[in-house]
């Protein structure tokens, strides 16, 4: 049995619908940073960043940061086609799971947390930090989608990880209004990731607004 912590909204849905591919039991912990109860003292306990989404091994043993956890599950559960089995679409699939959480990832920390970058930054200055770092962020997901467009999907011939980490933080960050305008066939191949049978009661769970 595995342990997610997470938070309704978050990057823990990526997560979620991985195990909910492999077919894997998992108990859902609902917390976070910004919503903090008596669980977050235990994620702590297990990631002392507090960070969601963090996993609980079967062997007791915890893993954090999405990228690592989707490459871990890929890798115990190799059936579940997480990860390609083709060593050229395996690799390209992990360079695309390390450049979300290498690129996006750390711009929208710095949305969410611009006074973390720049200290005593007043809200005029946050709020430009913000605007330029969006962008950048922008960039970011169209040079993904040149990188990465479906076969038919984002890392070849079977949904996998890289579809999922794809679709939840473009939609948690609040990505696709650009990328429809800016990357319409890109957008339309998340819409179809999120709607696959495995994966839209995650989203749905997440998002019940759509």
């Amino acid at each position: 049995m595995y342990t997610l912590y997470g938070n309704q909204g978050s990057g823990s849905a990526a997560i979620e619908a991985a195990l909910a591919l492999v077919g894997a039991p998992c108990r859902i912990v609902e917390t976070a940073s910004w919503d903090q109860n008596d669980a977050f003292r235990e994620l702590l306990e297990l990631n002392p960043l507090g960070q969601i989404p963090t996993l609980l091994l079967p062997d007791g043993s915890a893993l954090s940061e999405s990228a690592a956890i989707l490459i871990h599950l890929g890798s115990v559960h190799p059936d579940s086609g997480l990860l390609p089995r083709a060593e050229s679409a395996r690799a390209q699939a992990l360079r695309g799971l390390v450049y979300i959480a290498a690129n996006c990832y750390a711009a929208i920390s710095i949305i969410d947390y611009p006074e973390r970058w720049c200290a005593d930054a007043d809200e005029a200055t946050q709020q430009r930090i913000r605007a330029g770092t969006r962008t950048r962020l922008h960039r970011h997901w169209e040079i993904f989608a040149d990188l990465f467009p479906a076969r038919p999907w984002l890392g070849g011939e079977a949904i996998g990880a890289l579809d999922l980490l794809a679709a939840v933080v473009s939609k948690w960050a609040g990505s696709r209004p650009h990328l429809q305008q800016a990357r319409p066939a890109f957008y339309e191949t998340l819409l179809r990731i999120e709607a696959q049978p495995a994966v839209a009661p995650v989203f749905a769970r997440h998002w019940p607004a759509g």
